[in-house]
C-alpha cells in the first residue's frame, strides 16, 4: 500500500488483521480487551492536550515533533477501533454514515445552527425527538 494514496477502512481493517494473526495475537484481542486499549490511547491522546489549554484550528503554534506524536496518537486510537469494529463484526463505514444521517435529523439546520446545544434542549415541530429519531431508524 502506498502512504500517499487514500487509505480505506477495509484497508486498515485487513492490516489490523494480518498484523495480528502473524504475532498470534487473535487470542487476545478479544472486544473487551480492544476496548480497554483504545481507552488507553484516548487517555494518551487526551494527554497531548491537556495543559495546553483551546488550540486554534490547524495547530499554528505546535512544533513538528508535537504534530508527528499527535499523528500517532490519533492513529492508534483509528486502528484500535477499526479493530474492534471488525472483531465485532460491525462494518465501521456504514455505521459512521448512517449516525451521521441519525444525527442530521438529531440536530436539524435550521434549528442547530450555531448552537452547541444538545438535541433535545431544540426547539422542534416534533413534539417529541426521540421518537421522531426512532421512527426514522427503520
Amino acid at each position: 500500500m502506498d502512504v500517499s494514496e487514500n487509505v480505506t477502512l477495509e484497508e486498515l481493517k485487513k492490516k489490523m488483521a494480518e498484523f495480528a494473526k502473524e504475532r498470534d495475537w487473535d487470542r487476545f484481542h478479544s472486544p473487551r480487551n480492544l476496548l480497554l486499549a483504545l481507552v488507553g490511547e484516548v487517555g494518551e491522546l487526551s494527554e497531548i492536550f491537556q495543559w495546553k489549554g483551546e488550540v486554534p484550528k490547524g495547530l499554528p503554534d505546535w512544533k513538528e515533533e508535537e504534530k508527528v506524536h499527535l499523528g500517532e496518537e490519533l492513529s492508534d486510537v483509528l486502528l484500535y477501533l477499526v479493530r474492534l469494529s471488525d472483531i465485532c463484526g460491525v462494518d465501521l463505514g456504514k455505521a459512521a454514515l448512517r449516525k451521521v444521517e441519525l444525527n442530521a435529523i438529531k440536530y436539524p439546520v435550521k434549528q442547530c445552527n450555531g448552537s452547541s446545544r444538545k438535541y433535545n434542549n431544540t426547539t422542534s415541530t416534533t413534539t417529541n425527538k426521540d421518537e421522531e429519531i426512532n421512527n426514522n431508524l427503520n
